[in-house]
């Protein structure tokens, strides 16, 4: 069948999964994928009162998500929820996403599998990780990179004064920054910014001296254009769709 044609899509269709409270996700895309892309959005939900019941569920119940697109095809879909990989086994999750990916035609492509790529890219072996998670969850994302085959070198978190993962979404870049800036002066190859809740792209457009920073949603950004045959999101072209989105106080490092 040949791919429909969109007014607003000459460059591709692409599906996007963020969890059900999170406001980041679709606010960074905007920024990060380039104007002639089609953005489809669909909500990852659970009705668990645990966080980490909700982490789980998001992934294990995606056909429902994929089901709320109908007829729509995309090219690729971003599963814009790292969380849920740390709490899954990982042979499970791949047999999950390619029964999906058969099931509906198109290839899905989730957050760590993003960042590992990412990593991979840059030869990045020796990593740190910065993430607003609770500790329990902050301990799972680091089993999960060693299990990868990466050097952890430091976790770090970043407080939100709550165990609920929604509490992540109060914060700001800014919150981010002293971490961030303690772990690029590390000796590491990457700082990972783990997490798609908590904004990041005013830190990644002015970031500390040191180790590059990585975050969730620009790596999963990078991976659904290179799988549409695009170039990937450069600062260069995103800073002033930022600077337009950006709330004044949100973060007192402002583009150049």
């Amino acid at each position: 069948m040949t791919p429909a044609t969109y007014d607003y899509g000459r460059a591709g269709v692409i599906g996007i999964g963020t969890p059900q409270a999170n406001p980041t996700v679709e606010a960074e895309m905007r920024v990060l994928m380039p104007p002639a892309v089609l953005v489809a959005v669909t909500r990852l939900t659970s009705t668990a009162d645990q966080s980490i019941d909700r982490l789980r569920d998001y992934l294990t119940h995606l056909d429902r998500a994929l089901a709320q697109f109908d007829t729509l095809r995309p090219a690729a879909y971003g599963f814009a929820c790292t969380g849920s990989s740390y709490l899954i086994d990982r042979d499970r999750e791949r047999a999950l996403i390619e029964r999906l990916e058969a099931r509906f035609g198109y290839p899905i492509i989730t957050a760590t599998d993003a960042i590992h790529a990412e990593l991979q890219r840059s030869g990045a072996t020796r990593i740190a990780l910065a993430s607003p998670y609770p500790p329990a969850l902050a301990d799972a994302a680091a089993l999960f990179w060693r299990a990868r085959g990466y050097d952890v070198a430091e976790v770090r978190r970043i407080e939100t004064g709550s165990a609920d993962t929604r509490s992540i979404y109060a914060l700001g870049s800014a919150e981010a920054r002293p971490i961030a800036t303690a772990l690029a002066a590390r000796d590491v190859d990457a700082v990972l910014l783990s997490g798609t809740g908590m904004p990041s792209l005013a830190l990644l457009a002015d970031p500390p001296p040191g180790a590059p920073l990585l975050s969730s949603n620009l790596c999963l950004a990078r991976s659904l254009c290179r799988q549409l045959g695009l170039a990937e999101p450069d600062p260069i072209d995103w800073h002033p769709r930022l600077a337009a989105a950006l709330t004044p106080s949100n973060e007192g490092h402002s583009p150049q």
